[in-house]
């Protein structure tokens, strides 16, 4: 019977989640730092770091790759199913609802209410960058290779994952370098 409880809460909290955030992944996943690591305290500030890395750099959208690690941590493979089952769930059927009943609606209440939703996604992503970039440390090295990333991405046609995969093996060299720790 606990198991099962855990199991309901799983896909509850993630269903929950996938009902309230538009904006897709990086709002996602500031509102799972706020309830998965300071109410719930079902990972750690460090976790969470450490998801958004690997969310990031695997296959598939990042919200799903976030909803199955934590649903794994929690219940194991069913746990993993059910977060990601509760997170998609909602955002099917917002859209199976709005593709059934769109010739009811007039088009320019639908549009008013997207560009609605935009205003705010911006908002929610810088929120939840800045959360997440609090427990990293903030060095002079660190800065600068942020802007230097930073300029690269926005200012140039250089292939993100390219970028990606420069830092990465940036990051792991640095680490070696420095004898396996960064302290």
């Amino acid at each position: 019977m606990k198991r099962l409880k855990e199991y309901f809460e799983v896909f509850i909290t993630f269903f929950k989640i996938g009902l309230f955030t538009f904006g897709g992944g990086y709002v996602m996943l500031g509102i799972i730092e706020r309830d998965l690591t300071e109410k719930k305290k079902w990972i750690s500030k460090e976790e969470m770091l450490n998801l958004l890395a690997i969310s990031e750099s695997t296959p598939g959208p990042l919200a799903i790759n976030a909803a199955t690690f934590i649903g794994y941590k929690r219940a194991k493979v069913l746990g993993s199913f059910l977060a990601t089952l509760g997170v998609v769930l909602p955002s099917f059927i917002i859209i199976l609802l709005i593709s059934l009943f769109l010739k009811e609606f007039d088009n320019i209440y639908i549009q008013g209410f997207l560009k609605g939703i935009q205003a705010g996604v911006g908002v929610l992503i810088f929120q939840a960058a800045w959360r997440l970039s609090k427990p990293i440390e903030k060095s002079y090295f660190n800065i600068i290779i942020f802007f230097i990333a930073l300029i690269v991405a926005m200012f140039t046609n250089f292939s993100l994952v390219y970028l990606i995969l420069i830092l990465i093996a940036f990051g792991i060299s640095l680490y070696f370098a420095k004898g396996g720790n960064y302290t």
